[in-house]
């Protein structure tokens, strides 16, 4: 889990990925035939067919886009008050009820400063009963640095990136942490290339940028790559908690890879649901389908790339998600591992 670690505490949001660009950069040298960073900063490896000995690598080969977005939800400073308070402006979704009480970094150009994000207002000793309800808006938070105004505002500016710090760790048989999603699948797409050692198709393995804003760097990097299927790598809801009603269940925990006939941006090609199915059956590994009622993955932006393409999204089920304690269970991130490496070898 070592890598899954270095993965989700490595800061990156959407527009600001240059750290975790990095730290893939370097875990994936001598994976690839190639690599280079896009016009957007998305990171793109190539890798051309590896066939067996005595045989001949097609001419031409099935070109496969892999699309594993790299960005966390985050936030930039917007405003640093006159008592050196900082203001934030939200990069990707957040759901407030899970910002109280958090400690952050803010990624300040001449070093990291560790933060206390808290609600503006009363304290709850002397809170009305009105303001112990009220959720707040992500625009009433305030990031405390500890510091004088002064020293604040010579170390920090706006538009610097700042994150929830949170550590990864195993919890019974799964991994917990901050930005699992999508941190998990750019450690499924490494790990499935690190087994795969023979495949007919040339793979473009492209590890996206700003998909929390609008699967943007997915769709650039298609039109670039013109891949005959694409797969995006993702997490997805896991509500197999109480409280939700069994028929509003996407996937379940422990069950397996699952496999994304649909969301609110794509529907999946019915031959690469298929053929992955196949190759779940075929290598004994457990899967599910699901259908994720509400919410995206680069898949919506790659089918619509150019003339358009086959595409299919990958899930790893993940409960909690967009907060600190997203958690998969160990034996699905397994599965989809093995799964990606197993459908690519037979393209």
């Amino acid at each position: 889990m070592d890598l899954l670690k270095q993965l989700t505490t490595t800061p990156g949001i959407p527009g600001r990925e240059q750290r975790i660009r990095a730290l893939i950069e370097k875990e994936t040298k001598g994976l690839f035939d190639e690599t280079r960073v896009d016009a957007m900063g998305s990171l793109i490896g190539i890798r051309k067919p590896r066939v067996a000995r005595g045989r001949k690598a097609p001419k031409n080969p099935v070109k496969v886009m892999l699309a594993a977005h790299m960005d966390q939800i985050g936030f930039m400073v917007r405003h640093i008050d006159d008592k050196g308070f900082l203001r934030l402006n939200p990069v990707g979704g957040f759901d407030t009820r899970n910002l109280f009480a958090r400690i952050v970094t803010v990624c300040a150009e001449g070093g990291d400063l560790p933060g206390v994000m808290n609600p503006g207002g009363r304290p709850v000793h002397i809170a009305s009963p009105e303001d112990r309800k009220k959720i707040p808006e992500v625009g009433e938070f305030i990031v405390d640095l500890g510091l004088p105004a002064k020293d604040v505002k010579k170390k920090v500016q706006i538009g610097d990136m700042v994150v929830l710090k949170a550590p990864t760790q195993e919890i019974g048989k799964m991994v917990t942490g901050q930005c699992l999603d999508n941190r998990v699948a750019c450690w499924i797409a490494i790990r499935a290339l690190r087994k795969l050692k023979r495949h007919d198709c040339e793979i473009h393995c492209v590890f996206t940028v700003q998909e929390e804003v609008g699967l943007r760097g997915a769709g650039t990097a298609a039109y670039g790559v013109q891949p005959d299927i694409g797969i995006a790598i993702d997490t997805t809801l896991c509500v197999d908690t109480p409280g939700v009603p069994s028929e509003e269940r996407v996937t379940e925990f422990g069950a397996g890879a699952a496999l994304t006939c649909m969301d609110s941006s794509f529907i999946s090609d019915l031959s690469v649901l298929n053929a992955m199915e196949a190759a779940a059956k075929k290598h004994k590994i457990r899967h599910q389908r699901s259908i994720l009622p509400r919410g995206g993955t680069d898949s919506g932006s790659m089918q619509r790339a150019g003339s358009g393409t086959k595409v299919f999204t990958l899930s790893c089920p993940t409960r909690y998600i967009h907060t600190v304690t997203e958690s998969v269970h160990l034996d699905d991130l397994h599965a989809c591992r093995d799964l990606l490496a197993a459908y690519l070898s037979e393209v």
